[in-house]
């Protein structure tokens, strides 16, 4: 299974990410981080292919890291 890695203290709640992932795997939280801003959580690892589009496309470098998995590959 696929993992994204989400640091919740590092994300701006842009939703950037939410809105190219393919296959829906990320949602924004109704938390709040540190800083105040809504984050995004990640969500179906069972869909998620690892294609890292949400890490290419985040503006804010260390926010997500995309982990893949044989399993999920």
């Amino acid at each position: 299974m696929n993992l994204v890695r989400v640091r919740d203290n590092e994300c701006k709640g842009c939703s950037v990410c939410v809105s190219v992932c393919p296959k829906h795997c990320l949602v924004m939280s109704k938390k709040l981080n540190e800083m105040g801003y809504e984050y995004v959580e990640f969500t179906h690892p069972e869909a998620c292919t690892a294609c890292g589009l949400c890490f290419l496309n985040c503006p804010e470098p260390g926010a997500l890291t995309v982990i893949s998995t044989e399993e999920g590959m």
